[in-house]
């Protein structure tokens, strides 16, 4: 029974395949407009527009008044608006594949904005550069000389840093990007009370918002660092070599430290539209052309864009090379050599209250290769200037845990402040 019933169901599929399908009829509830050949009615016509009936009308638009009127045409569009001189902020927009700059070739950007995953290491391999930690004894020199130093120096600092978190804001918890750059400019205030004593002083200039352009090639890969980076101590005079002829010749044994299997460009911002030029960012009569040192300020208040020590000290590295190659490439060209008189760039890092120290020196322009000399760089890491700065103190259960006020000031900090910006005039 179950088999003759299930015969009945296919012989009936296949009846209705082999049916003919006929259209569906045409009603006002299934299919929208007429039937084929028949006009359309008035309804489904388009409507026309007053302009094709009247032709000989003025079309009046709201062009003079310069905003929307209800009720007026719109204008036609007004030919595009000429400047009249050259702003390179508000450059045309055009497509990529019509840009004068544009190449095959692609050229890795660092510019301020860029975190490197592998932070110092991978900085070093860039820049074709050897490690080595803590200041240069040239500075620790300065530094431990008591002739260096300000009258009643702890207390002036203290009262900056007061200054910095309490008194330049009346937020209870202050906020990042207040306190760091005033204790910054607080401290190099400071710095510059030495000119009385060390008249050379005199003969420096702070340079904010330049434009740095630096391009290298490195094992045929085309890198450049760009854009702006902290504020720029200049000075009349070049700093001094750090290090001596033999310990620069010593670099040629070193052997740089890889980190396979990641590219050394995995963070840099790869562009095919860019122009392969060195600017130091000041014009050839500036009459402070020598860079000093670099002052970076993290003091961005968001924890997700905010740098991390490893990164700033990165960050730090690759600016203070850029300046150093950019017032290489001015003084000795574009070919590539070992550099007769080493060029030395400071740099300086703080959140407000940990400071990276940093000097650099380019000894060689030839990045091709791993072999022949290298740069050379101290680095000083995560030095507290104070554990913390409360303003209103922490109780819990109706006892002070964390009192107002500064704790854990180190002087040592500031001193190696002190030594690198009396660094070449003392």
């Amino acid at each position: 029974m179950a088999a003759r019933t299930l015969r009945q169901m296919v012989r009936r599929a296949q009846e209705a395949l082999e049916r003919p399908v006929r259209p569906p009829r045409r009603t006002p509830w299934t299919v929208r407009g007429p039937p084929p050949g028949e006009p359309p009615s008035r309804r489904w016509q388009q409507p026309v527009s007053v302009r094709e009936q009247v032709p000989e009308l003025d079309l009046v638009t709201y062009a003079e008044r310069q905003y929307y009127v209800p009720g007026l045409a719109k204008p036609p569009p007004f030919p595009p608006w000429e400047r009249g001189w050259h702003d390179p902020h508000h450059l045309p927009h055009r497509a990529p594949l019509h840009q004068p700059l544009r190449k095959d070739r692609v050229c890795y950007i660092c510019h301020q904005l860029i975190k490197m995953t592998e932070g110092v290491k991978q900085a070093l391999w860039l820049t074709k550069t050897k490690l080595i930690e803590g200041l240069p004894p040239k500075v620790l020199g300065i530094m431990d000389d008591p002739a260096n130093q300000l009258e009643s120096q702890d207390e002036r600092v203290r009262n900056a840093i007061f200054h910095a978190c309490f008194w330049a804001t009346t937020e209870a918890v202050p906020r990042r990007e207040t306190y760091c750059p005033v204790l910054v400019e607080d401290l190099l205030h400071l710095c510059r009370t030495m000119t009385s004593k060390f008249p050379s002083l005199s003969k420096r200039m702070l340079g904010r918002n330049y434009r740095l352009a630096a391009t290298w090639e490195r094992e045929s890969v085309l890198l450049q660092v760009r854009g702006l980076n902290g504020v720029l101590l200049n000075a009349m005079n070049p700093i001094q070599p750090v290090a001596s002829k033999d310990e620069i010749l010593a670099t040629e044994n070193y052997t740089l430290e890889t980190f396979y299997p990641i590219l050394p460009t995995v963070d840099l911002q790869d562009v095919n539209v860019y122009e392969e030029k060195n600017d130091t960012g000041f014009r050839k009569d500036y009459p402070y052309p020598h860079p000093h040192t670099l002052y970076f300020m993290e003091s961005n208040n968001l924890r997700s864009l905010r740098f991390r020590p490893e990164p700033l000290r990165a960050k730090m590295l690759m600016f203070a090379f850029g300046n150093a190659l950019a017032k290489a490439r001015l003084l000795y060209g574009d070919e590539p050599r070992v550099l007769e008189q080493p060029i030395v760039v400071q740099s300086i890092g703080t959140d407000g209250r940990v400071f990276q120290f940093l000097v650099f020196q380019l000894n060689t322009t030839e990045f091709a290769s791993n072999d022949g000399v290298k740069n050379l760089v101290w680095i000083d890491s995560d030095q507290l200037m104070y554990t913390y700065a409360q303003r209103i103190p922490t109780i819990k259960k109706k006892v002070v845990t964390v009192p107002a006020g500064i704790r854990g000031y180190e002087p040592d900090t500031f001193k190696k402040f002190l030594a690198l910006y009396l660094h070449g005039a003392v």
